[in-house]
């Protein structure tokens, strides 16, 4: 599942095409992805002139002049395509613009979403009102995190996956992040101490800012707008790499919580 990095790849890529654009074609191809597609967003879009895009947690914000936001989620598979030759099966919307420009989300598992939203409310839109704060804004400090984790019992991979903690952490980063700050993922979230908490917040910041200069991570089906792949995962401490060396020496391990791997090393982990 394209995490934070990637969404922010995404972002930049469809930024550079859409930004200051009019959207003379807005065309979706299906009623629904893993919810319905607003019946009216053709309507909405058509003629509108883009003013920003942004990004929060893992989903990417596209606002116009006419004071509506398109949110959309890239879901397990899904993937922004920049001026296609052909239109695919599953490219469920097509956005073309004045300078001739065309966009095309395409998704084959669906489990994406498209929303409009107004502009001045989107902060109150269902995903978003319980949402931690962003893991590279200023809101982020090692004392909001250990007050957000005071008194928790679950571990602190589990609490970081969290998006009421904070927003827009998935699993490859938190177990890349983790062990780059020595934490062992089934510590107690509740009983690691301000000073660690203070390397797992510094860790955090790093491990994403660096996925993001590296275009993210390639899995399965992502790929960034313009079909470059992300070339992060050659850069993984641990993720994925059971029974290959840690950067400290040791051997990497994987177990199974909840249904989703978790790499880590036994020695410099604690």
């Amino acid at each position: 599942m394209p995490e934070l990095p990637e969404v922010e790849t995404t972002v930049e890529g469809l930024r550079s095409v859409l930004e200051g654009a009019t959207l003379t074609r807005v065309e979706p191809r299906r009623a629904d992805l893993r919810f319905p597609i607003p019946v009216d967003l053709r309507q909405r879009l058509t003629g509108a002139t883009v003013t920003g895009l942004s990004r929060r947690a893992k989903y990417g914000l596209i606002g116009t002049d006419r004071g509506d936001t398109l949110i959309f989620h890239l879901g397990m598979s899904g993937r922004w395509r920049i001026d296609p030759v052909e239109i695919g099966a599953h490219d469920h919307l097509l956005i073309e613009t004045g300078a001739g420009r065309r966009l095309a989300l395409n998704d084959p598992r669906r489990f994406g979403s498209l929303d409009l939203v107004r502009s001045e409310t989107w902060e109150s839109h269902g995903p978003f009102t319980r949402m931690g704060p962003e893991p590279l804004g200023p809101d982020f400090t090692p004392a909001a995190l250990a007050q957000a984790l005071a008194g928790k019992a679950t571990s602190i991979k589990a609490a970081l996956l969290d998006q009421r903690i904070v927003a827009g952490l998935g699993n490859i980063y938190v177990c890349e992040a983790l062990n780059m700050a020595g934490i062992a993922p089934i510590r107690a979230a509740g009983k690691i101490g301000r000073p660690r908490l203070a390397l797992l917040v510094e860790a955090i910041r790093e491990v994403l800012s660096a996925a993001i200069v590296a275009g993210g991570s390639t899995l399965r089906d992502y790929a960034r707008p313009d079909g470059e792949l992300g070339y992060f995962s050659k850069q993984w401490r641990v993720y994925g790499q059971e029974g290959e060396a840690c950067p400290c020496g040791g051997t990497v391990r994987r177990r199974v919580d909840g249904g989703r791997s978790t790499f880590y090393c036994p020695e410099c982990q604690k």
